[in-house]
């Protein structure tokens, strides 16, 4: 005698639909390439945050084409910030030089450290202006350095982690309330009650 074939449900019929495995799918990838996307372009960022190709020296005075929207600092070369360096700058409306906070951007052969960063209320140009006790060289550079590639490197991580945990977990629940809808189902149409309905009727 053969064995009477297991009830069916067509798959189209279980909830949730299968369209959240694909979810799932995009949300990881998203996010990986994201995470990845963030990574890359801080990192090319962090490589060239200080211009040490035209740097200048105690006295020098360089003019510099700035914005308000483009936030740029003055860095020192090997020597931490002290009250004995300073810089000025002049030009349009009333700029500004604030403490940059700790950071650090690392070449070869030299270490920079912010020294000020550069506020300005409007496009135009400035003039820069730096001296310290000793011998120093200084260079134009972006606000942030390997610190501050740091705290993105950091977000470039937890993305694509977020990603996959996050489509592991829609995967597993969508799994889970799809099975669960088919035993439903299978008791309505064909009376086969689930495992534990049964157990307990057997009480």
């Amino acid at each position: 005698m053969q064995p009477s074939p297991s009830p069916h449900i067509p798959a189209n019929e279980l909830r949730p639909g299968r369209h959240w495995y694909a979810t799932a799918a995009a949300i990881t990838v998203v996010l990986i390439v994201l995470g990845t996307a963030i990574g890359v372009y801080q990192f090319k960022e962090a490589i060239n945050a200080v211009d040490t190709d035209h740097q200048f020296a105690n006295g020098d005075t360089v003019t510099l084409r700035l914005a308000p929207e483009h936030e740029r600092a003055i860095w020192i070369k090997e020597r931490g910030p002290s009250p004995a360096q300073a810089c000025d700058i002049t030009g349009p409306g009333d700029p500004g030089l604030t403490s940059p906070g700790i950071d650090v951007f690392l070449t070869r052969h030299e270490t920079w450290n912010p020294l000020y960063t550069i506020d300005v209320p409007r496009a135009g140009d400035y003039q820069v202006t730096c001296t310290s006790e000793g011998p120093s060289r200084y260079a134009i550079g972006d606000p942030g350095g390997l610190v501050t590639f740091g705290g993105w490197l950091l977000s470039a991580i937890l993305l694509p982690v977020l990603g996959i945990v996050g489509g592991a977990v829609i995967v597993l629940v969508t799994a889970f309330r799809r099975r669960s809808h088919r035993r439903r189902l299978l008791a309505e149409r064909h009376g086969t009650a689930p495992v534990a309905a049964v157990a307990h009727s057997a009480r």
